[in-house]
């Protein structure tokens, strides 16, 4: 169904979750993806446990394409390198 003419169609919100376990994993893995109501829940989930949250869409859309447990790949390491240093940042770590 195409929207009505002047009416621009706004895509769903997008949502993926990375989870990194230094001990076991060899990068980040995708653990939970979803778009309008889901992605909703993920972005909500992910507030109440403090977690920050980056919005930024192309990454997003690169990470959409991996599987859900699989780590991402290596083409991705340096974007989300950079997503963990902010979070770190915000957090105090760094």
């Amino acid at each position: 169904m195409s929207a009505p003419k002047g009416v621009k169609k706004v895509p769903p919100k997008k949502a993926v979750a990375l989870k990194y376990d230094a001990s076991k994993d060899n990068a980040p893995r995708v653990v939970a993806k979803g778009e309008g109501l889901l992605a909703e829940r993920i972005l909500a989930l992910a507030k109440e446990a403090g977690i920050p949250i980056k919005k930024d869409a192309p990454l997003i859309e690169a990470l959409w394409k991996v599987e859900l447990e699989r780590e991402i790949p290596p083409e991705l390491y340096e974007a989300v390198a950079a997503v963990l240093a902010w979070a770190w940042h915000l957090e105090g770590k760094v």
